[in-house]
């Protein structure tokens, strides 16, 4: 039983280490759109934690330094002003390395290339159809609301009658 366990540990490490494309020209549109939705989800964390290091302080980081006369306080400064911007960079590459990585591991390949299989069966509206489609659920809304207003003010003008409503 152990086996198992070690061997499905070694595949996700060696999937995750590996530089090949697992079946590279199947399911390309599907991996294509999900590498770009998910770096573009890790540049926008690194942005955000780029943001969040701008006034912090990285812990520890007075212990290790040494005294230079100032009380440590340039290497300090120097210290905090490279890792404010090496974390979140590295975070990035990492991020956008596992998303690249991800939508090449067997499974979710296979995945995605039975969703982009699918999705070239669907038959797609013409322009026209789209236009038409959506000016119908346009009305509609807008149609629901006057209806919808309608009824308030049928409602209101009642409660008001009866003494409900100052």
């Amino acid at each position: 039983m152990m086996k198992e366990g070690n061997t499905a540990v070694s595949a996700l490490w060696r999937d995750l280490f590996s530089l090949g494309f697992y079946k590279r020209s199947q399911g390309r549109i599907a991996r294509q759109v999900t590498f770009i939705i998910l770096a573009v989800i890790v540049v926008l964390a690194g942005w955000s934690l780029l943001d969040y290091m701008s006034d912090k302080v990285l812990p520890l980081t007075n212990v290790l330094l040494a005294d230079d006369g100032d009380g440590g306080r340039a290497t300090y400064d120097a210290v905090n002003g490279y890792a404010r911007y090496l974390v979140p960079i590295a975070f990035v590459a990492s991020g956008v390395w596992l998303a690249f990585r991800a939508v090449n591991m067997a499974w979710i390949a296979d995945f995605l290339i039975a969703v982009e299989a699918e999705m070239n069966k669907v038959s797609w509206p013409s322009r026209a159809e789209m236009f038409r489609a959506t000016l119908v659920v346009i009305f509609t809304i807008f149609g629901l609301a006057i209806i919808l207003f309608g009824y308030d003010l049928l409602w209101r003008g009642l409660l008001k009658l009866l003494g409900v409503l100052g």
